[in-house]
């Protein structure tokens, strides 16, 4: 399962605080972190940018939540 719920909850924060920093609606948003729908990559990218994390962390590959550096 994805981590997002957790990151968020980390991070004191609500889903449609989290929903308006990605444009879009707080059912829409909750349905990712349910599983109901998958996230597309662009979404996947910008949670990872906004939690300061990898796209890897989030899917559950790695358990490391360092990002990995940015491309120049």
């Amino acid at each position: 399962m994805f981590r997002i719920r957790d990151l968020r909850v980390d991070r004191d924060l609500n889903q449609t605080e989290v929903a308006n920093f990605l444009g879009m609606s707080q059912t829409g948003y909750s349905k990712y972190e349910t599983g109901e729908n998958d996230i597309p990559t662009s979404i996947l990218i910008k949670l990872a940018d906004f939690y300061d994390t990898s796209v890897d962390y989030i899917l559950g590959i790695t358990d490391c939540k360092d990002r990995y550096p940015k491309i120049k």
